[in-house]
């Protein structure tokens, strides 16, 4: 006789929702089943104004998501997180109904689910998204984990650290950089340091912009409506982290066509294959977080001074703790020699305020294999503990309390671990 399972038996639905892509799968898995840029079409909606669009009710059922969004038309693609955080529910909500039903393949009964939220997320971002996933899909549990902590938790798993007496505290400093954002947390035994925060509104797009910026003023022979799709490429293909950018300079100047790569596109309006150079945008555009001035006059703190600035606003007595565990998070982070860098750089600003005699503070960056899906990875390893259960809030509790249950965030403490 067949019985059916209890959601608890079934593995957690995992999303983790950016400004650039969401990825989603099921808990247990090493990598998300899927990846999607975090973008929403609505087909029947073309032709009308964008208050129109904007107010899109619930028969309008020609929506994509994704890639097929995004590959519509560039008008009718719209994007629903700004910055790490929502800013459309309308368009939220649709884009998670396409995910889980037509994507994930399941029923939203059958499965608990795990969102992720950015530092600092509102409460009422929080209380909304537990509205929708328990009304509109009607979930059996719902945890929302804070990025930062899920990407902490996945350096830890990700190094394999042996027993609970030698992993350590769930204490570190992530860097967590997406495509919209840039954000430095510290974490202190599972708890955010939210005064300690630091942020600037440059990441991944930015860096891709520069590229496409770059190549343009060059002169590069790549169509304008490709123009960010090949930057994207090239960004990720050839891009890396320089430590000197004078010498930097001077290598190109004087070997160009050692140090240039030749990037091959396929071209739809030409039906052919194409090739443009690429030269110092190599990098220029990951050295746009060291530099940000070369881009906004309002933010113009180099990224390992963020990191630096964020420990120091931190109780003293645990800033040797968080300079120990640097953790690095999101697609922007990628580049070659880039966790080198950030130590580098760390490590001069401690030195200099290092005094005679005094215990050296050691300043540590970790990368790991599951560095670019940290957060979703994190997510995935929460949701097989035996301790996940105690962490989901569940549909009775949200009857009879409403969705204020999920204002605060619980924290990830060495308990899980």
């Amino acid at each position: 006789m067949f019985t059916a399972l209890e959601p608890s038996q079934r593995p957690a639905v995992v999303m983790d929702c950016g400004t650039g892509f969401t990825k989603m799968g099921f808990a247990g898995n090493v990598q998300p089943s899927f990846i999607e840029p975090t973008a929403v079409s609505f087909e029947s909606s073309r032709g009308r104004s964008k208050a129109a669009v904007s107010s899109a009710s619930a028969s309008d059922t020609d929506v994509l998501i994704g890639h097929e969004a995004v590959s519509s038309t560039a008008s009718d693609a719209h994007y629903p997180v700004c910055h790490g955080l929502v800013q459309n529910w309308d368009h939220m909500e649709r884009f998670w109904q396409e995910a889980v039903h037509r994507y994930l393949r399941v029923d939203s009964e059958d499965h608990n689910f795990i969102l992720t939220e950015p530092p600092l997320n509102p409460p009422e971002n929080r209380e909304m998204a537990a509205e929708i996933m328990f009304e509109t899909f009607n979930v059996p549990g719902l945890c929302i984990g804070i990025q930062a902590v899920l990407a902490l938790h996945a350096a830890f798993a990700a190094a394999d650290r042996g027993p609970k007496s030698a992993r350590g505290r769930m204490t570190g400093t992530v860097i967590d950089s997406g495509a919209g954002c840039t954000h430095v947390i510290p974490v202190s035994d599972g708890f955010v340091i939210g005064s300690a925060i630091q942020s600037i509104p440059i990441a991944g797009r930015d860096l891709t912009k520069l590229v496409q910026r770059l190549m343009r003023e060059r002169g590069e022979p790549v169509p304008g409506d490709l123009s960010m799709d090949v930057a994207q490429q090239i960004k990720e293909r050839y891009c890396y982290t320089c430590g000197d950018l004078v010498k930097e300079f001077g290598k190109y100047d004087a070997q160009l066509e050692k140090h240039a790569k030749s990037h091959s596109f396929w071209s739809p309006r030409a039906g052919a294959q194409q090739a443009c150079s690429v030269q110092h945008e190599r990098f220029l555009a990951p050295e746009l977080l060291f530099r940000p001035d070369f881009v906004s006059a309002d933010y113009t703190t180099p990224l390992p001074q963020l990191v630096d600035r964020a420990i120091q606003s931190c109780p003293i007595d645990t800033r040797r703790g968080l300079y120990g565990n640097i953790v690095l998070s999101g697609g922007s982070t990628m580049f070659k020699d880039f966790g080198r860098r950030i130590q580098r750089d760390v490590s001069r600003a401690v030195d200099a305020r290092q005094a005679p005699g005094g215990k050296a503070v050691e300043v540590h960056v970790a990368s790991h294999a599951m560095q670019r899906y940290a957060v979703w990875f994190g997510g995935s390893v929460l949701g097989t503990m035996p301790q996940f259960e105690g962490l989901c809030k569940t549909r009775a509790e949200y009857e009879e309390y409403g969705p204020s249950i999920c204002r605060n965030s619980a924290a990830f403490t060495d308990e899980l671990l």
